[in-house]
């Protein structure tokens, strides 16, 4: 079932993305308000415990211009307003502050081939560049769109994102070529406001701090991504940064100076075929930080086929939020041990402010350890011969009549469900290695287990509190 609706979903966006480039009679939408984000989140540390400071990671945070937030300053080099072009080989420049290179407004449609786009100009607001696309090398607004073709975009200037589609109805499509953004804060493709982008076998890379590649910030937006290789060395730069819709295929991301993705609010990420790789802090961040960029609370992360690395920390950290994370035929792996880590961290309130993870894993193999702090809860369900090698710190734990734990260490379980692993006082499917595991006798969920003490497969045992 999982299966298909993956499917459905990847379906249905190219439906989404046809019709928004044919929405050119959408209802605008205003400029969001509110206060700037600050992108600060906790660091989990290499053996997976409580996140402590750490610096901006998403797509706001101070830089050159700073952060205020003054009236936009939407303008273009070379601009389409209204109108319907179509241009081959053109070069396009911009020196100058808060100018984007290419601006297509009012309903415009611009198709562009084989162009060159370069700015350097600074913007006078790092926020009204994450918010409404200020200084992008490309920009399209409400109700308008653009087709790239085998085009490069190049920014180096602060704030200067590569291709930016905010509002209603605005819609970007890139077909080959390149965009490189060098500045701080500088994205590659990013949405806003409702904002659509489809990305298809395009070179993306962003070199400095708060230089998420594929993002998006307020309002939300959808991004399609396939194929291409999307590269950020910046601190605190994820290759993937939602506060809205993205999805991807036979993609390659790899994030040298953050995290592989963040999903922030009650937003998603799923990815098909798609290699991730984060070196710094987690794999993946699931978490909520009440900036005012992303509403609700649960993030969700999906992913089918592929590989999915942490070089530091968890793969999964997720704090302040629901975590929804479903996998199935994944290469997983995490230098630190730890699959996944629920924590309170600097985000919310205090003693509120867990994570709460329900992990899906079909067909699956999971190396690394479940843990979850006392305020925070994963619940890992394991189907269709998928199997879990690692210890569990205060989780809960079902598997289904073909799938098996491996314990690597004593384990403290919430709950457990098993569907066929009783023989008698013997779990089977539990491969103990001589280790123990307890469960508490009084929650209803353990009722099955009789408050007794049962055997495990390989030795060891499973024991109430």
């Amino acid at each position: 079932m999982k299966q298909k609706l993956f499917s459905k979903r990847f379906h249905l966006l190219g439906l989404l993305l046809a019709l928004s480039a044919l929405a050119l009679s959408a209802r605008a939408q205003e400029p969001p308000s509110g206060p700037p984000p600050d992108g600060q989140f906790g660091e989990p540390p290499p053996d997976g415990g409580n996140g402590g400071p750490g610096g901006p990671g998403g797509p706001g945070g101070s830089g050159p211009g700073g952060g205020s937030r003054s009236a936009a300053k939407l303008s273009g080099a070379f601009t389409v307003d209204g109108s319907t072009q179509t241009v081959a080989g053109e070069v396009v420049s911009s020196t100058k502050t808060d100018v984007s290179g290419v601006y297509v407004l009012n309903g415009g449609n611009l198709t562009l081939s084989n162009a060159t786009i370069s700015t350097t100009g600074d913007t006078s607001s790092q926020d009204n560049s994450s918010f409404l696309g200020q200084n992008a090398g490309v920009l399209v607004t409400q109700n308008s769109r653009v087709a790239l073709f085998d085009s490069h975009i190049t920014t180096s200037g602060g704030g200067a994102n590569g291709l930016f589609a905010y509002g209603a109805g605005a819609f970007a499509s890139m077909t080959g070529g390149s965009i490189t953004a060098t500045g701080d804060g500088g994205h590659g493709p990013m949405a806003s406001g409702g904002g659509t982008l489809a990305i298809t076998n395009v070179i993306i890379t962003t070199s400095r701090i708060h230089g998420g590649a594929v993002a998006t910030d307020r309002g939300g937006g959808t991004i399609w991504v396939s194929g291409g290789e999307i590269t950020t060395h910046g601190q605190d730069s994820p290759a993937i940064y939602s506060t809205g819709t993205i999805l991807a295929d036979h993609a390659v991301f790899a994030a040298t100076g953050s995290e592989g993705a963040v999903i922030e609010g009650r937003n998603s990420i799923a990815l098909k075929d798609c290699a991730m790789s984060g070196t710094l802090k987690c794999g993946v961040m699931i978490y909520q930080s009440f900036s005012g960029d992303a509403e609700g609370r649960e993030g969700s992360f999906n992913m089918e086929g592929g590989s999915l690395t942490a070089a530091q920390g968890p793969l999964f950290f997720v704090n302040n939020t629901r975590g929804l994370i479903y996998l199935r035929d994944v290469k997983v792996s995490t230098t630190s041990g730890v699959l996944v880590n629920a924590a309170a961290s600097r985000w919310g309130q205090n003693g509120a402010n867990g994570g709460h993870v329900e992990l899906t894993a079909e067909r699956q193999s999971l190396t690394g350890d479940l843990r979850a702090d006392k305020i925070s809860s994963v619940t890992a369900t394991l189907k269709d011969h998928s199997v879990l090698t690692g210890a569990v710190r205060n989780a809960a734990l079902s598997l289904d009549a073909t799938s098996t734990w491996e314990l690597t260490a004593d384990s403290q379980l919430a709950s457990l469900t098993d569907a066929d692993g009783d023989a008698g006082d013997t779990l089977t499917n539990i491969h103990g290695h001589g280790h123990q595991v307890r469960y508490q006798a009084s929650l209803p969920a353990n009722h099955w287990l009789g408050g007794k003490t049962w055997n495990l497969g390989d030795g060891g045992t499973l024991a109430p509190e």
